[in-house]
């Protein structure tokens, strides 16, 4: 996260220094990102290290435990906080899912969780940092805790999800809108334990959303001029968009929805799986509404399916197995 002088001044001032937190163990490098400030460090710039702490610290209203590092480029400053694994993935769970949800549900949110970032440990040995604090990865907002979610993450400690002996792509979102997608539709590539299945999400506030978006937020989002239509052109195999054709004063743009999803907004356009027409209402020239369901990118668990699993009276394992079909929950070694 970059950070101006007299911020970062504020900020060491407010430091209180304790004793080193979490148990010994595996060490996870969390690169702090918000909405404020979402920018990576480039990986062709050069930065440096200018300090190296230990303690707490709040940044933007947010509390931040362990070892914490301020690296500094061209572009800014940057903070790397260091903690134990289990802290992380406590961390995790309550900022991905709430704390009063079913057991059983925060129990396969922290096998998830735990996988996904083991496995992110494997790919990214020896670079700056492991993770983002953002949705580029998983959700993690500092120092929170949760009596519920502790417990939950305990009676987890260690397991993960594998496939063959390997950590699986622990792929999740929020809400699949009755049927989850393939991973090769959104990621461009096919895994054997991770299939598209009915999910029962019809608790999650977006189950069913609308959006109404006018021409002059798309030709701002997209870079083009003169929006005149905006239709499907391609579905995925499990019903979603997949490409959309947009007319306009030049010609015509093909868009992978995925992209029109990622250029308007996560949450101006919650999922790929909409159906879209021209306003007919009080501008008929001017807007699009967008009629969808679910939120996220469709796959791996769907988070409000798993809970209503879990309300049902099934076990994290079962809805794990339920998602992830083939993949078996084991112990992690350190390797």
């Amino acid at each position: 996260m970059r950070f101006s002088g007299t911020l970062l001044v504020l900020c060491i001032l407010s430091l209180i220094m304790l004793s080193p937190a979490g148990a010994a163990g595996k060490e996870i490098r969390v690169l702090i990102l918000d909405e404020r400030f979402p920018e990576l460090p480039d990986q062709e710039q050069k930065i440096e290290r200018i300090g190296n702490i230990r303690g707490e610290l709040l940044v933007s209203g947010v509390r931040y435990r362990g070892h914490i590092e301020v690296w500094k480029g061209k572009r800014g400053l940057y903070l790397i906080n260091e903690l134990p694994l289990e802290d992380y993935i406590r961390s995790v769970v309550i900022s991905e899912v709430a704390e009063d949800w079913a057991m059983e549900a925060l129990k396969a949110q922290a096998v998830l969780a735990r996988t996904y970032a083991l496995k992110h440990l494997d790919k990214n040995d020896g670079q700056l940092y492991d993770l983002t604090s953002s949705t580029l990865h998983q959700l993690y907002r500092g120092d929170n805790f949760d009596t519920r979610v502790a417990y939950a993450v305990m009676k987890t400690e260690g397991e993960v999800l594998t496939y063959n002996g390997d950590l699986i792509e622990a792929f999740y979102h929020s809400t699949c809108g009755g049927r989850t997608e393939l991973p090769e539709e959104v990621f461009g590539k096919s895994y054997p334990y991770l299939k598209s299945v009915s999910s029962d999400c019809s608790n999650s506030p977006y189950w069913f959303w609308q959006r109404r978006i006018t021409k002059m937020e798309l030709e701002r989002a997209l870079g083009i001029s003169g929006i005149r239509t905006l239709k499907i052109t391609s579905l995925t195999r499990t019903g979603r968009a997949k490409e959309v054709t947009i007319t306009h004063s030049k010609g015509k743009t093909v868009f992978l929805a995925k992209d029109l999803r990622r250029l308007i907004g996560w949450k101006r356009l919650p999922s790929t799986w909409f159906s879209v027409k021209a306003d007919t209402g009080r501008d008929s020239s001017g807007a699009f509404i967008f009629d969808g369901r679910g939120y996220g990118h469709g796959v791996g668990l769907c988070q409000w399916g798993a809970e209503k699993m879990a309300e049902e009276g099934k076990t994290y394992r079962e809805i794990l197995s339920f998602y992830y079909p083939g993949a078996v929950i084991t112990l992690h070694e350190d390797r």
